[in-house]
């Protein structure tokens, strides 16, 4: 079980399933990432809001891969653990007009800069920002061919903006390509649910992954296995869906929440039902990366038995 590195450049900030890897690894293998700013390097501290306007757009999102995972198929899912994520000591948030959860309200283009401590932020005073760390991009091709923005999540993963993905969560995902063809990026410092101006804290991050490939295991979407919350919520089974539409999203996520259940701990599918309705958090993860809305269904692990979800694994 080896150990890789992969420096950022040269980013990609389109999907392309034709996109040839940069490092081909073995299931078990650790990857160490470097990954740029959601800007791709273009924001620095410091920066005016008038330069911020002239960033190349087209550059957004900037991620480091793709990892090819020898043996991966389509059918399989892939496991990725969250090793650590590791912020480097400055981010920034902006409003960008058009943009945003509120956008009709601030309407003006406004960049602010974060100074970053281990594991808090004062720069907005007088809040204390608690950081935790995460990749708002964590996915593998999608089975479309042909480049792809990245801006939009889907079963493959992508622009989740899901904040439990934290150092010590797990992420399944179906793989839609041979090979997987991971890559991650658009690292946050910190986020809220919903993401509501368009931003987390953006920032630079070294991001450790390891590896694990369950052949031939059916998976419908992305699935999260969460450590604490910043909120100390007990570490829970994440199911994540996005849509066009929120209630689409919630529903959807419900449905794969009650087909858990009943696929992994047996229970009747109207039990399931019952406990998502006394037991279940919903969460709208990110409102902002338009036209999708992503939607987080979630249930302590604290209340389950305890379970491998996929036992066998290379």
């Amino acid at each position: 079980m080896a150990e890789h590195t992969l420096i950022a450049v040269p980013t990609h900030s389109r999907w392309n399933a034709d996109l040839a890897p940069r490092l081909t690894i073995e299931p078990g293998d650790t990857v160490h990432f470097e990954c740029q700013d959601a800007s791709g390097a273009q924001v620095h501290p410091g920066m005016t809001v008038d330069d911020f306007q002239s960033i190349d757009r087209g550059r957004i999102h900037a991620l480091t891969g793709p990892v090819a995972i020898h043996g991966a198929q389509p059918g399989d899912v892939l496991q990725v653990d969250i090793l650590n994520v590791t912020h480097r000591g400055w981010g920034w948030s902006s409003v960008i007009p058009g943009l945003g959860f509120l956008k009709q309200r601030f309407t003006e283009p406004f960049l602010f800069h974060w100074n970053l401590d281990a594991a808090t932020s004062s720069s907005l005073a007088p809040a204390i920002v608690p950081l935790r760390p995460f990749c708002g991009i964590m996915g593998v091709a999608p089975v479309e061919h042909g480049e792809l923005r990245t801006r939009a999540p889907g079963i493959f993963g992508g622009n989740m903006d899901v904040r439990e993905l934290a150092t010590g969560s797990a992420l399944y995902l179906p793989v839609q390509q041979p090979g997987a063809l991971f890559s991650c990026g658009d690292a946050h410092a910190a986020q809220g649910d919903g993401e509501i101006c368009i931003n987390g804290i953006e920032c630079p991050a070294d991001v450790s992954l390891r590896f694990h490939l369950h052949k031939r295991q059916q998976l419908a979407g992305p699935l999260i296995e969460s450590s604490p919350a910043l909120d100390h919520a007990s570490p829970a089974w994440v199911v994540v869906e996005s849509s066009t539409d929120a209630l689409t999203a919630a529903h959807n996520a419900t449905n794969r929440m009650v087909d858990l259940l009943t696929s992994r701990w047996n229970f009747d599918p109207i039990h399931a039902y019952l406990l998502c309705s006394v037991a279940m958090h919903l969460h709208l993860s990110q409102v902002v990366n338009e036209p999708m809305i992503t939607v987080s269904a979630s249930i302590s692990k604290s209340i389950l038995p305890q379970r491998t979800l996929f036992p066998t694994s290379l």
